[in-house]
């Protein structure tokens, strides 16, 4: 393998790991309405509203997507609503 093969690997590698990535909260059967919405305005910071439309969203169509930004960040975020009994994984944006 060239040099220059090398350098386009390792190039492609640095921009996956620097991709938008997404924290998604999923439905359980667990959690009340209120609870998640609480969870919502607590940690992300959302108004009433927005953690309200989140909640919806998770309720009705089972899952919402509650944040974006980096892989790490991203981990923190699955980390924290699994502390909070929520079901949260995270993947890259647009997957």
């Amino acid at each position: 393998m060239s040099t220059q093969e090398q350098l386009g690997r390792e190039g492609a590698v640095a921009t996956r790991l620097d991709d938008v990535w997404v924290t998604i909260v999923w439905n359980d059967p667990i959690n009340l309405m209120s609870y998640v919405t609480h969870v919502f305005q607590t940690y992300f910071g959302f108004t009433h509203a927005q953690a309200q439309a989140r909640m919806r969203e998770v309720h009705e169509h089972g899952k919402s997507v509650v944040s974006s930004g980096g892989r790490e960040k991203m981990e923190v975020d699955v980390q924290a609503m699994h502390g909070y009994g929520l079901w949260a994984t995270l993947q890259r944006s647009g997957e």
